[in-house]
């Protein structure tokens, strides 16, 4: 499936979080921005940093009225390890039949040391209060996510 383009409806869904609770888009809808970031596979390098930069940077998304959600292909139990071994303050959901990567046009062929195969490719989106994607992040860098969305936010509002 392709990627929602700007503007566009943000593609719905529910999806269980780390603690086995039903979390959907439209429970944020009219009241938070939602960062809706896409990871390959939990408890590895560079999605450990891109995490805990967003946990350390949690009060700067709060005060832009947002909210992080990270979905990757991870078997709740293994996002529940995550978030207790990094401290993550922030909800993780588990896309195990990558149902949700497909909607949004993230699931898709990798390349990694000489061998190709299917996975997330890591993207984030950001959706406004009225639940349209205002903004579209395909090219992240771990270290800088955080960062980078903080900026974003900053001027969305």
């Amino acid at each position: 499936m392709s990627m929602p383009k700007l503007g566009d409806l943000a593609p719905a869904f529910t999806l269980t979080d780390q603690n086995g609770n039903g979390i959907s888009l439209k429970n944020f809808r009219g009241k938070k921005y939602v960062v809706l970031y896409f990871y390959p596979k939990a408890m590895t390098p560079g999605c450990t940093v891109q995490a805990c930069g967003l946990r350390d940077s949690l009060p700067s998304l709060e005060q832009f009225e947002a909210v992080a959600l990270g979905v990757s292909p991870d078997p709740i139990t293994r996002l529940k390890k995550f978030e207790e071994k990094e401290g993550l303050n922030f909800t993780l959901l588990s896309d195990e039949d990558h149902a949700l990567a497909n909607k949004y046009g993230v699931w898709g062929l990798k390349k990694f040391m000489g061998r190709e195969f299917m996975g997330i490719i890591r993207t984030t989106f950001i959706i406004d209060k009225k639940g349209r994607v205002v903004h579209i992040m395909d090219k992240v860098k771990t270290k800088t996510h955080h960062e980078d969305v903080a900026k974003i936010l900053a001027e969305l509002s």
